[in-house]
């Protein structure tokens, strides 16, 4: 079982370094594909926040690539400066995909509640986690094992959360830059499914990796558990 465990984590981190390079390949392509209505990011996602309701959430430009980001606490839609000045199908779709977080916040989306009231307990438990794991193995101290193992729980918990809060931030932005004309063939629409599906796939790796390595400390703990008896 223990063998089984190892390789099916292996096997999904695999997936999660395939993921990152399948979003970073997708967006590399579509970038090179500039979206038939002319906007850049940033005015798509000024356009959206505007018709929403949300003239005072700012769209800010930030360094880096792929850095895009909805920051719930300032209340600011963040951009790479790529997808922030681009022209792109790419562009339009992460910019459209950050503003759906932004919707979501307005909304108190339930997922998107929930992910935000688990962000400080996360915050503590993952960074705890691994050192109360290692100690509980190399000392065989159970309930630091059992301690680590729940802490760990929590951070899984809270990727398995994610997952419908990006898949439904993806769903608003593709409707979105359809019904609102930022996207006008067929072509473009393939770009900004292959775009945002690409972003979501990182996500299920790491929750999936996540998972896997959950269930091969739980029976790591129920063998050692069983030796001592």
């Amino acid at each position: 079982m223990n063998l089984l465990l190892i390789m099916l984590s292996l096997a999904a981190f695999a997936l999660t370094i395939w993921a990152q390079f399948r979003v970073k390949g997708s967006f590399k392509t579509w970038s090179s594909y500039q979206a038939s209505s002319g906007a850049t990011g940033a005015e798509v996602a000024r356009h959206i926040l505007d018709r929403n309701g949300l003239r005072d959430v700012p769209v800010e430009p930030v360094p880096g690539s792929l850095s895009d980001h909805y920051d719930p606490i300032s209340r600011a839609v963040r951009l790479s400066e790529p997808v922030y000045y681009g022209h792109s199908v790419a562009s339009v779709s992460v910019a459209a995909h950050e503003c759906g977080h932004a919707l979501q916040h307005k909304e108190s989306y339930g997922a998107l509640v929930l992910r935000h009231r688990m962000f400080p307990v996360v915050n503590f438990t993952s960074g705890v986690a691994p050192f109360l794991l290692l100690a509980g193995f190399i000392f065989k101290a159970m309930g630091l094992m059992l301690v680590g193992i729940i802490f760990f729980s929590v951070a899984v918990a809270f990727q398995l959360v994610t997952l419908p809060v990006e898949f439904n931030a993806s769903s608003r932005a593709k409707q979105i830059l359809v019904s609102d004309g930022f996207i006008r063939s067929h072509e473009e629409e393939h770009g900004v499914n292959k775009v945002l599906n690409a972003a979501a796939l990182t996500y299920v790796a790491a929750a999936l990796y996540s998972v896997m390595e959950l269930l091969r400390f739980v029976f790591m703990f129920l063998g050692s558990s069983s030796d001592d008896d």
